[in-house]
Parts: structure tokens; sequence; C-alpha cells
């Protein structure tokens, strides 16, 4: 198969989420030319938000392969990855991504997710969401006892 192929793949679980109620994405991972794993987006199932096409694809892909790492996979994505989404494929080592329909494909019909790219471009003390650091009197050395119990 070719990258095309795997494509339309992407484009066709989005299309079939869609006829079963769910939102227009897809997403194929694909290592040596094999697929590894599929999925659609899975939101309107549980109301889980993280249950992003990419995000299961490479749940299901690291189940397939025993590893949290997917070094020379490659993710093909009916719709462009949200920050979540890109931020988990660098986590875990996606060699590349592709995707069919922009943000500015989606803008129109609310399914962009440029604003957050465009928050995300902000230093983290500055963005809408407050994010600021809190560790509890007396706490210490919670990454040292990690680092010694993996002996």
């Amino acid at each position: 198969m070719q990258h095309e192929d795997f494509m339309r793949e992407a484009v066709a679980l989005a299309r079939a989420n869609v006829d079963a109620g769910g939102r227009p994405f897809g997403a194929v991972l694909v290592r040596d030319g094999r697929v590894i794993a599929r999925a659609a987006n899975e939101i309107h199932l549980d109301q889980d938000p993280t249950g992003h096409a990419e995000l299961l694809a490479i749940r299901r892909a690291s189940q397939v392969l025993g590893s949290p790492r997917l070094d020379g996979c490659v993710i093909y994505a009916s719709g462009h990855p949200c920050p979540m989404c890109l931020a988990a494929m660098h986590l875990c080592g996606v060699s590349a991504a592709y995707f069919a329909y922009s943000n500015e494909d989606g803008a129109a019909f609310g399914l962009s997710t440029a604003a957050v790219y465009a928050q995300m471009e902000h230093p983290p003390q500055e963005q809408s969401l407050p994010l600021r650091p809190l560790l509890p009197q007396g706490e210490q050395g919670l990454y040292a006892f990690w680092q010694a119990s993996r002996g």
C-alpha cells in the first residue's frame, strides 16, 4: 500500500464514524508498510474528550507492539491533528504524520483546533488555562524514588 491508500482508509473510517453518530475523524497507524492499528474518534460513545482517533490508534498500536515507543511508525489522519494528539505523537516517537483535511477546512464546521495551537504558542504562564507550580510543603524526591524503584 502507498501513502494515499492509507489516507483513503483513514478518511473511510471517518466517514463510517459519521454514519455511526460520531465525528469525522479516523486514523491509521502504519509501520514498515503494514497497518498496526486503526481507530475512529470515540467521543460520542463514552464522552471521553481524549477519545481522538489518533490517540486511540496510538494506544492500540502500543498494545499490539508491546511498547510505548512507536519509532518508525507513521500516522494517517483524516483531519489535522490537535495539539494533544500531536504531542502524543512526539512523546511516543511517531516518525511522521499526514492529514487529509486542514484546520482551515474544518473551521467553518467548528472542527478546527487552530485556537488551541495559538494558545500553545504562549509560554505556559501566559495561556488562558493557568498552569502554576504547587509542590506541597515537605514533598521531595518523587523522581529519585521512581528511578530507585527501577532497580
